[in-house]
C-alpha cells in the first residue's frame, strides 16, 4: 500500500451505489441498449451532490457500467469533481479470477464506461479462488491490480467483500489502499467494526456499503423480510419492529438512523448507499437532514444485541 493512500483519498461522506442500475433480472439480456429511464437515473447519480459513484464489472452483468457510460457520453464527460469507482470481477462463465482476468475485467470496465483510467479498482468478492491463489505473485488477481496501479491506469486498489475474516487477510498484506465491507456494519450487525478500525489504523481508506442491510432498515421497508440477501428470522424482524418504534418515539426515520450509524463511525470515510430510482436518490438528502438526538443511541443500545443472520 502506498504510504499516502489515505491522504490521497478525495471522496465524499456518501457514495452512490449502482448494483441495481440496469438490472434486468436473471433472464434479461445484458447487451440490451440502456433505456431512457436507466440513463436518466445514471445522470442523476453523476450530477448529485454526492460525487462518488461506485459500480462493478459484474453488476447487472455489465449493464451498470454500460448505463453509466451512456450517461457520461450524454453529459460530455464526468461533471467536475465527480468520479466513478469500479471493481474487478471473476469471469461469470468459468469463475476464473487470476491476473489475466483482472486485466480483462479492467478493459471491459474501461470500455463500457468510456474512461481511460479509474481512481479506484477493487478486488470484488474473490470467492472462486483461495486467498493464496489471489495473492500469487505471478498469476494472482492481486498481481493484476498492482500492475494496473503501477502503470497509472488506476490510482488506488481495494478489496471489497462481505466476510470479515477473509477481508482481514487481505488488509494485513499491506498491499491495499482501500477496504470496502458490506452488510457487516449496520444497526443489526456491527461485526466488521474492529476490522474497520484496524484498517484505518493501517492507513487504508474504509468504505462501508449497504447500511440498510439490503432494505430491511430503510424507510418504507416494513414489509421487507430479508437482510443481507437472506431471509430474516422472526426474532430479527421483531427486533427491527422495536427499533422502528424507538425511532418513531424520537421523531426520526429508521433510514436516517441506519445511515447515521455508519457515518458517525470515524473509521468510515464513506458510506455506500445503493440507489434504484430517482426518488430514492432524492430521499438521501432528506435522510441526511434529519436530526438524530443523542439519546436515541442509548435507547437503541437498550434493545439489546440484535439477532443478525450473518455468520462468517
Amino acid at each position: 500500500m502506498t504510504a499516502d493512500a489515505a491522504a490521497r483519498w478525495h471522496g465524499s461522506p456518501l457514495t452512490i451505489g449502482t448494483s441495481g442500475l440496469g438490472d434486468l433480472g436473471p433472464d434479461g439480456d445484458p447487451l440490451l441498449a440502456p433505456t431512457r429511464t436507466e440513463v436518466e437515473l445514471a445522470i442523476g447519480m453523476l450530477t448529485s451532490p454526492h460525487r462518488l459513484v461506485d459500480t462493478s464489472n459484474m453488476y447487472a452483468r455489465g449493464r451498470s457500467e454500460a448505463v453509466l457510460g451512456a450517461a457520461i457520453r450524454e453529459l460530455d464527460g464526468l461533471p467536475e469533481g465527480t468520479e466513478v469507482l469500479s471493481k474487478a470481477d471473476r469471469d461469470l462463465g468459468s469463475g476464473a479470477f487470476d491476473r489475466d482476468r483482472v486485466w480483462r475485467s479492467f478493459e471491459e470496465s474501461r470500455t463500457r464506461l468510456g474512461l481511460e483510467r479509474l481512481p479506484l479498482y477493487q478486488l470484488h468478492d474473490p470467492y472462486t479462488v483461495t486467498f493464496e491463489q489471489a495473492m500469487d505473485g505471478a498469476n494472482g488477481a492481486v498481481q493484476g491490480l498492482v500492475e494496473l496501479r503501477d502503470q497509472g491506469l488506476i490510482e488506488l486498489i481495494g478489496v471489497a467483500a462481505g466476510p470479515s475474516d477473509l477481508l482481514a487477510r487481505y488488509v494485513r498484506t499491506g498491499v491495499f489502499d482501500v477496504l470496502l465491507s458490506h452488510n457487516r456494519y449496520t444497526l443489526v450487525d456491527s461485526s466488521a467494526g474492529d476490522l474497520m478500525q484496524e484498517a484505518a489504523e493501517r492507513g487504508l481508506t474504509v468504505l462501508n456499503a449497504a447500511p440498510f442491510g439490503g432494505g430491511l432498515l430503510a424507510n418504507g421497508s416494513t414489509n421487507t423480510t430479508r437482510y443481507g440477501y437472506r431471509d430474516a428470522p422472526q426474532e430479527l424482524l421483531d427486533w427491527v419492529a422495536r427499533l422502528r418504534q424507538v425511532c418513531a418515539d424520537h421523531g426520526v426515520s429508521t433510514g436516517a438512523v441506519a445511515l447515521r450509524f455508519s457515518m458517525r463511525n470515524p473509521a468510515v470515510r464513506s458510506t455506500v448507499v445503493g440507489i434504484s430510482s430517482l426518488r430514492r436518490l432524492a430521499e438521501l438528502d432528506s435522510l441526511l437532514a434529519e436530526d438524530v438526538p443523542a439519546q436515541l443511541w442509548d435507547d437503541v443500545a437498550g434493545l439489546g444485541a440484535p439477532p443478525s443472520t450473518l455468520t462468517d
